[in-house]
């Protein structure tokens, strides 16, 4: 490759573009992890993490990716045998089913064509066919990774309970915490899991589980081993802020940063921020001529967007050209749409410009690597976000000289 000038451009749906505050803050002296200043830090991190989850229940946190959130949720509540309900919403719904299996649990897998998200009647019409209740807990993804797709979790909290069925319900939102609106206590999740590396804006290395009573009880009567993996372990230091083994410390530097940058700009914000960035990404995609993987425009990401390829055109070659000339990482293609979409994620610490820059390096890369496209996607993109900051309350906050 030709010497690279300029600031990679990170456009894989996370790990995301890790802010500077956040950098400058994991750059920092590590402390005693039994000191009254790493208890201060534990503290308000447990406590921050509430108001991003929306819940009031114990937010732990792991030393892992979301692969061990995903592992926690299911050792800490269920038993070897037991049965669990998913749904294949697309890659990483797949990998949580598989790993449910090799714990020696029996998930049933409802089937999905990888551009919807979770049926909610579907959820319903099993559980209610479930009339012995040996079904124990429902595990979905809020938003799928792989295929750019957000699950309506609010919809299948109410089919659960149509079905009156006592099932935990438990939700991955690796992809869409901070990034997409989430309601832990509001919507009866039971175990949330999330990552640090996407919406938070941290790097790969931490991973959480807000836990709800009714899981806290399950826990007691849970037959999985667990050992690195338990709550009960987690909790008990966790009330005067500490861990109960060597925790991330400089990790958890930026991570108090990171919740203090989402608190600055308020989460509302941060959700409509990644609304408009989908959406003036989707323009682009549909000016491009190519199609958006996910149908329902219901269940749209506001944090990736995947593209199919047109027939007979390779996504790799496409990802490779945009790499080698414009010094751009996109998303490739995952499971059973590997080679066939490519993924452009706009989530975490990403503004107006540098959308832009990312679908102008994709508009270059289409034409470089001749996919059959028309031109006028980064137009279009630009137009759609001119109108959005030029909406009345923004036109009179300039006019009065507050922005």
């Amino acid at each position: 490759m030709p010497a690279i000038n300029g600031r990679h451009f990170l456009q894989i749906p996370g790990p995301t573009n890790v802010p500077d505050r956040v950098l400058r803050a994991i750059d920092s002296a590590t402390i005693d992890h039994r000191g009254p200043e790493f208890q201060k830090l534990g503290q308000e991190l447990l406590s921050g993490l509430k108001h991003v989850f929306k819940t009031k229940a114990p937010v732990i946190i792991f030393p892992a990716s979301g692969t061990g959130a995903w592992e926690a949720a299911l050792v800490n509540t269920l038993s070897p045998g037991e049965r669990v309900l998913m749904v294949e919403t697309g890659h990483f719904a797949t990998l949580w089913h598989n790993m449910a299996k090799k714990l020696g649990l029996v998930p049933q897998f409802i089937a999905g064509d990888w551009r919807h998200g979770v049926d909610p009647a579907a959820v319903e019409a099993t559980l209610a066919a479930d009339k012995s209740h040996s079904i124990k807990a429902v595990c979905v993804v809020h938003n799928e990774t792989s295929t750019g797709v957000t699950s309506r979790i609010g919809e299948a909290r109410k089919a659960i309970d149509r079905a009156r069925h006592p099932a935990l319900y438990m939700v991955d939102t690796i992809s869409s915490l901070a990034s997409i609106d989430y309601r832990h206590d509001e919507w009866g999740v039971d175990v949330t899991v999330a990552g640090s590396q996407k919406g938070l804006m941290l790097p790969p290395g931490l991973s959480f589980n807000a836990v709800s009573d009714k899981a806290l009880a399950a826990g007691k009567i849970s037959k999985l081993p667990k050992s690195y993996w338990s709550w009960e372990d987690m909790l008990a230091p966790n009330k005067n802020g500490f861990f109960p083994y060597t925790p991330a410390t400089n990790l958890l530097y930026g991570l108090r940063e990171s919740l203090r940058m989402l608190l600055e700009e308020g989460l509302d914000n941060v959700f409509k921020r990644h609304d408009r960035h989908a959406e003036a990404t989707r323009r682009a995609v549909r000016a491009w001529g190519l199609e958006i993987l996910c149908l329902n425009p219901a269940e749209y990401s506001s944090s990736l967007t995947a593209v199919l390829m047109p027939q007979g055109h390779s996504e790799a070659d496409l990802r490779r050209v945009v790499l080698e000339n414009f010094n751009m990482s996109l998303g490739q293609g995952l499971g059973k749409v590997a080679g066939q979409v490519f993924r452009i994620g706009h989530l975490g610490d990403f503004n107006d410009l540098m959308l832009m820059g990312t679908l102008a390096g994709v508009e270059m890369g289409l034409e470089l690597a001749g996919v059959p496209h028309r031109k006028g996607g980064v137009a279009a993109a630009m137009d759609y976000l001119i109108a959005a900051n030029a909406a009345p309350g923004k036109r009179q906050a300039v006019k009065l000289g507050v922005a």
